[in-house]
């Protein structure tokens, strides 16, 4: 029924979505591809109202919003208070990286000693906001009014004709 409103939502989400990849990608967050890959949008138009939805992993919230260290802050909702980010989930994104230190008599330090110093590091500093999907958002945000408003009017004058001819 709101068919040009619809084929704007979804302009607008690719957009959106489009923009936040490309963000992810020179930012280099995007060593696993799992945040890239789950960006996603859905689009529901009723007839009364509609409704444009973004779905991503759960931590990308915190890569774009930022999480503030007990040392650094950031201006973010979120923050680390007293818990460390769990050290075994970045034993992946550690090999990814080829991440391997070596101590002062120049042997490699663990991979569970690498693991807790990187989530220690977290912890104090926190992480920058990369803004990688708020950026675009707003962006897109700011200039959809005037072609959602066109597209409306043109859905509306269709359903006018459609009808006036019945």
């Amino acid at each position: 029924m709101l068919d040009n409103v619809h084929e704007e939502l979804n302009k607008f989400a690719k957009y959106v979505i489009q923009q936040s990849r490309t963000n992810l990608t020179k930012g280099k967050k995007n060593s696993s591809k799992e945040l890239y890959n789950s960006l996603k949008s859905e689009i529901k138009v009723s007839k009364n109202s509609f409704q444009l939805s973004f779905f991503m992993e759960d931590y990308g919230i915190f890569q774009d919003k930022g999480v503030s260290g007990v040392k650094k802050k950031y201006d973010t909702p979120y923050s680390y208070k007293t818990k460390m980010p769990p050290p075994s989930k970045l034993d992946k994104w550690i090999v990814r990286k080829g991440i391997a230190k070596r101590d002062a008599n120049g042997r490699f330090i663990s991979r569970k000693s690498l693991q807790f110093l990187i989530a220690r590091g977290i912890f104090n500093n926190g992480i920058k906001p990369s803004l990688f999907f708020t950026k675009p958002f707003r962006k897109a945000f700011d200039n959809i009014d005037k072609e959602l408003v066109q597209a409306f009017r043109l859905d509306a004058e269709k359903l006018l004709k459609n009808s006036i001819n019945n």
